[in-house]
């Protein structure tokens, strides 16, 4: 690709575009090894799975987050907002000599919130599709790839087997060149069957796969025919059962991507025979490892295994294989929960699947962030799957043990999408107490994104599905919800009310931990409405009961809350104090969401200290945390007070003039 060679005053794209199993990733990674000198900042590297036939293409929210995880921002402090994870990208690469692969593009739409702003950067896309808003948009310069010729085809032989082995059969050598079609995957897997097998005759080989009648649906219309299923089916018949087995049931795992412990539950064997056979799929070229531990197909390929999947492995085989898998996600999901919420709720999930290997040493805090962080889209597609499949009690199970994940590393918009398929389920099903929860858990991520209209109509519903069934612990958390959201939305009165109701319910029912949660609202909308005398009463119960019980989020919210008040009454010096503590435990918890309110709250408290310094720097942190929580108002005001800030430091200090 000497055509990188040239000048550029915007940054430079090159669109390698060819048919599925042409050689683009092959090209594309090849060129980027042998010139890894012309960027010296490094290279990122991403497959945006465009065409993968078991999901959808991957977003550019999760891409970008992917990038900014290489370039060193910690997950914690990546927004959710596209828009804004774009701007963070585009600064951190801003000068930077560096190279930049979107693998298996779908379209352009899809790549182009990853392309970075900088002139000294290279881009080098590929996709089966031309691209053509990339070319015309961006003047990206197109590479098209076709199969090879035929002289090329036999030279990628020959560099593999040797020219005097092809020269010995050169009628045989003909014939598998003309199965291959020229495309340049094939050819690798015919290539390493031949070199497995150095002994065997050609002719064997070319006799094994003309048998193979099977084709792979997986290929468009408009790619150039070629016989790739017979490839895959003759690599297919080589593996030993066992690997067979394996390469078949990995076509059925939800997600881009499967772990090695996934794997082995999913196939219902032990870790290190998994392990084994996982080894043996990539020696085959049928798995390839972009991250240690996570084995990845080709698209094709994968398509393939879903094809023989359901071609040799019964339908309640296929089953089993993925109740395991979800119970391998719901069971490790469960344990990573309770460590990051430790008096939180339980989950019985029941009698454990048979064969499942869910992960039982998760040893602390850190260990779940990092498994949750890496498994995130998997749980998604896993909950999307059982929810497929008709597995209703799975999908809410599966909704509950991420939503302290979500809801604390900032996703709001997975949670919304986990809450939504959990109320589906739930309706579907007809159990009406799961529904009102569902429906109330919905409500609240509705609310979080900032759809008030949405969020109040789900939870009077979940109210009105409480009250039918007599289900006082059902009513009091509806009520509890009512009132966060009609606080969200600016109604203070009303989520009064609401949180006044939820108290005394939970109360008769005896609940102490919700009854301290209960408490916090109350004492922080009577202090919205200067009931400060009001408030103080229920908002201490509440941080006593909150510390009594062990309830960290809890405690975090309320010393915010009673942050709150004292600022409200003119008492600086304890708001920046109890400011300061909730910023501590949410911190200590990995809070997000909390720790952006007592940023805020310690913002204005050092404010009117005098301190504008520690303001700023404590604004600053809360606006980089609205904006990553799509808070649009919460994020306008901050912004506004940093504007405030800006222009009195102006104007006590004015730029010096020259005499």
């Amino acid at each position: 690709m000497t055509v990188l060679d040239r000048g550029a005053s915007t940054v430079m794209i090159f669109a390698i575009a060819g048919a599925g199993g042409i050689g683009k990733t092959a090209l594309a990674l090849h060129w980027a090894h042998c010139n890894a000198d012309r960027f010296p900042d490094g290279q990122l590297y991403i497959d945006l799975r465009g065409f993968d036939p078991t999901g959808a293409p991957m977003t550019p929210v999760t891409a970008i987050r992917g990038f900014l995880h290489s370039l060193g921002v910690d997950p914690a402090d990546i927004p959710a907002d596209v828009d804004v994870q774009a701007a963070l990208y585009r600064s951190l690469t801003a000068g930077k000599r560096m190279l930049v692969v979107l693998d298996n593009a779908r379209d352009s739409a899809q790549m182009i919130p990853l392309l970075p702003g900088s002139p000294t950067c290279t881009v080098i896309v590929t996709s089966r599709n031309r691209l053509p808003g990339l070319i015309d948009r961006y003047g990206a310069e197109q590479l098209p790839l076709d199969v090879l010729a035929e002289a090329d085809a036999r030279a990628v032989l020959a560099a593999r087997l040797g020219e005097d082995r092809l020269a010995a059969e050169p009628d045989t050598v003909e014939r598998l060149l003309a199965c291959c079609g020229g495309f340049p995957l094939a050819l690798s897997i015919v290539a390493g069957r031949a070199t497995a097998h150095p002994r065997f005759p050609l002719a064997r080989l070319a006799a094994e796969l003309n048998a193979a009648t099977n084709r792979l649906d997986a290929l468009d219309d408009d790619e150039p025919a070629a016989n790739l299923s017979a490839v895959f089916s003759w690599s297919y018949a080589a593996l030993p059962p066992p690997q067979a087995e394996v390469f078949r049931l990995l076509g059925l795992a939800a997600g881009p991507d499967v772990s090695a412990a996934a794997a082995s539950s999913l196939a219902g064997l032990p870790d290190a025979e998994t392990g084994g056979l996982l080894r043996g799929l990539e020696r085959a070229s049928l798995v390839q490892q972009d991250v240690a531990g996570r084995y990845q197909m080709h698209d094709l390929i994968r398509a393939y295994a879903i094809e023989r999947a359901e071609r040799d492995e019964p339908r309640d085989r296929r089953e089993e294989a993925s109740r395991r898998l979800v119970d391998f996600y719901l069971r490790t999901a469960r344990a990573g929960d309770r460590l990051l919420e430790p008096q939180g709720g339980d989950v019985d999930l029941g009698r454990p699947v048979i064969g499942a290997r869910p992960l039982t040493d998760l040893a602390d805090m850190a260990d779940a962030w990092a498994w949750f962080d890496a498994e995130h889209v998997c749980l998604l597609a896993t909950q999307q799957m059982a929810l497929d499949l008709g597995w209703d009690p799975l999908v809410w199970q599966l909704a509950r043990v991420l939503d302290t994940f979500n809801a604390r590393r900032g996703h709001p918009h997975s949670r919304l999408t986990a809450w939504r398929a959990a109320a589906l389920a739930a309706q579907r099903s007809g159990t009406p107490a799961m529904e009102a929860l569902t429906r109330r858990r919905l409500g609240l991520a509705c609310a979080n994104v900032g759809q008030h209209g949405e969020a109040l109509e789900e939870l009077h519903r979940a109210l009105e599905l409480a009250e039918s069934s007599g289900d006082l612990d059902g009513q009091a958390h509806a009520h509890e919800s009512l009132a966060r959201a009609w606080g969200d939305g600016g109604d203070d009165q009303r989520a009064w009310e609401h949180a006044t109701h939820a108290l005394r319910l939970f109360r008769e029912t005896q609940d102490v931990m919700w009854e301290a949660e209960a408490l916090n609202i109350v004492g922080r909308y009577a202090a919205q409405l200067r009931r400060y005398d009001e408030a103080r009463a229920p908002l201490l119960d509440a941080l006593v009961l909150c510390r009594r019980y062990g309830n960290p989020a809890g405690e975090a919210d309320t010393l915010t809350s009673l942050g709150r008040l004292a600022y409200s009454t003119g008492d600086d010096a304890q708001a920046l104090d109890r400011y300061q503590q909730a910023l501590d435990v949410a911190r200590s918890i990995g809070d997000a969401w909390q720790e952006a309110d007592a940023l805020d709250g310690l913002g204005q408290a050092y404010a009117r200290l005098g301190r504008p310094n520690e303001s700023h720097r404590s604004w600053q942190r809360a606006l980089e945390l609205y904006r990553s929580q799509h808070r649009g108002a919460d994020e306008t005001r901050v912004e506004q007070r940093l504007t405030e800030l800006d222009d009195r430091a102006a104007e006590s200090d004015p730029p010096s003039r020259s005499g």
